[in-house]
């Protein structure tokens, strides 16, 4: 057996956990919208049309924040189509993912659906087809009470109240030869800028995103974000990072250690980012909007036939989750926690159907897939401050990021109601691992409860009819004695333990 140690102290703090860190994203893909969040006749629908099944789970989950409308369809996207009456929407050619858009769900319906499941919507611009005026337009349409032609429009739509959209993405993966529009960084960088600079003097308090390379791996990684922010850097607020990870050829070992190359991912950006404000003399810092992430089995996407027509909402990127994945899910999760200081808003791509957490039958089920539980635990007990953990651990090899820790752990403390909570993955494949944590720095505390995602298959998944395959149960083997707590991590497996101040 793996034995490795931490030490959890209030003191050391990285910074405040960020309710954005929950965010999800919603795109025209597939069937994320269409039989996902939106299928009117549904025996739980409303009268708008939405899932009450998927408005439950999506509350379950946690989610504090939703991208919209895309991802990759963004970038071909004309917002009018998608507002005003349905009789009258036209139906378009998306040509991100070879299918047809009826638009029968658009702009006012999102907002509508966020406030539903208690989300902040966040609304991606075009700056593949189109520009600063369009743009412009949105933000009119948008945020305006009312008084111009835009707003107008929006109230006579039904939509009194403004939406009162606070964060925007300046486009998505411009770096990108698939993107519609793709350009040069400077190119981007430019039209980034003036959209931006346009869109403050509407509202100088909005919150702007640059994008940022669409993968560590692109050959303009690193000169990309700094050529765009050496464009942007006094008007944006923040520069994307997406990724995605899954397993190869069957290296497990690799896979539960992505987090390794998230952490060096968002380490590689922030240094460029200071980087280029150091370079201007600026004293202000970028953030990091973690906009799109997840496992994502990619390479099946990749090699798969596209479409011979123009389908409408068929089932693309359906991954069904294991629980590696779901474990692997929750080391990411642990990055982005570890970084609050500067990863400061994130998305999971995406929230129903399309590499999803929550899977629907049309016109029947919905349930949670394995990767669920680890967001909706994290969602639910990370608060406060997040903690430094350095963990003494023992290491193992991997063939794609080298060595690596079996323990990946980060912990959270919440002054205010004495709760503290450690998230724990062991991602050792085949050996348990006694965890052993110094906890007198926290005062008197009991244990509140620990829970544990493993079995012993590790390539079990949750279905329709079998969808409590893989669910978080409680570990018998946490001990709790003067100030030490020792408990047993399960090879492959995501952790979850609670104390309270006694």
């Amino acid at each position: 057996m793996l034995s490795a140690h931490l030490t959890l102290d209030p003191a050391f703090r990285v910074a405040p956990v960020h309710r954005r860190t929950f965010g999800t994203f919603v795109e025209h893909l597939g069937r994320c919208v269409y039989t996902g969040i939106y299928e009117p006749g549904h025996p739980t629908a409303d009268e708008e049309g939405f899932r009450g099944d998927v408005l439950e789970l999506t509350r379950e989950l946690g989610a504090t924040t939703a991208r919209y409308p895309g991802g990759n369809f963004v970038s071909g996207y004309r917002w009018e189509d998608g507002v005003g009456p349905r009789s009258e929407r036209p139906r378009r050619l998306d040509l991100a993912w070879h299918s047809t858009e009826t638009n029968e769900f658009g702009l006012d319906e999102f907002v509508a659906w966020t406030r539903k499941a208690e989300l902040e919507p966040m609304m991606a611009v075009n700056l593949g087809t189109r520009g600063v005026a369009e743009a412009l337009d949105l933000l009119e349409y948008c945020n305006i009470e009312s008084g111009t032609h835009l707003s107008d429009l929006r109230v006579a739509h039904g939509s009194k109240r403004p939406h009162d959209i606070r964060m925007w993405c300046l486009g998505n993966e411009m770096d990108g030869p698939w993107q519609i529009g793709h350009m040069g960084a400077r190119e981007y960088g430019r039209l980034a800028a003036g959209t931006a600079r346009a869109m403050r003097m509407i509202d100088p308090a909005l919150e702007l995103v640059a994008c940022g390379s669409s993968g560590s791996g692109m050959p303009t990684f690193g000169a990309w974000e700094s050529t765009v922010l050496e464009e942007t850097y006094d008007l944006v607020d923040f520069i994307s990072c997406h990724a995605y990870y899954e397993e190869h050829d069957g290296d497990l070992a690799s896979f539960l250690a992505s987090a390794a190359d998230m952490d060096h991912f968002i380490d590689a950006v922030v240094a460029t980012a200071d980087s280029v404000g150091a370079r201007l003399r600026s004293k202000k810092k970028i953030n990091i909007s973690f906009d799109e992430w997840n496992v994502w089995y990619l390479s099946r996407f990749q090699n798969a036939e596209p479409p011979r027509d123009w389908p409408v909402a068929p089932p693309l990127l359906e991954d069904h989750y294991h629980l590696a994945d779901a474990v692997t899910f929750g080391g990411l999760l642990i990055s982005l926690l570890r970084h609050s200081d500067r990863v400061t808003s994130a998305c999971l791509a995406q929230l129903v159907n399309v590499i999803a957490p929550i899977m629907t039958e049309p016109g029947g089920r919905a349930w949670r897939q394995t990767t669920f539980h680890p967001f909706a635990q994290a969602s639910r007990h990370a608060a406060g401050q997040v903690l430094r953990v350095e963990p003494a651990s023992p290491t193992h090899e991997t063939a794609r990021f080298g060595e690596v820790a079996a323990l990946d752990a980060v912990a959270t403390h919440d002054e205010e109601s004495g709760a503290t909570t450690l998230f724990a993955v062991n991602r050792s494949t085949d050996r348990p691992l006694t965890l052993t944590a110094d906890l007198r720095a926290l005062g008197p505390v009991r244990l509140a409860g620990a829970t544990v995602l493993s079995g012993p298959d590790p390539y079990a998944r949750n279905t329709a009819d079998a969808p409590d395959t893989v669910v978080p149960r409680t570990n018998t083997e946490a001990r709790l004695d003067a100030g030490t707590l020792e408990i047993t991590l399960p090879a492959v497996s995501w952790n979850v333990i609670r104390l309270l101040r006694a």
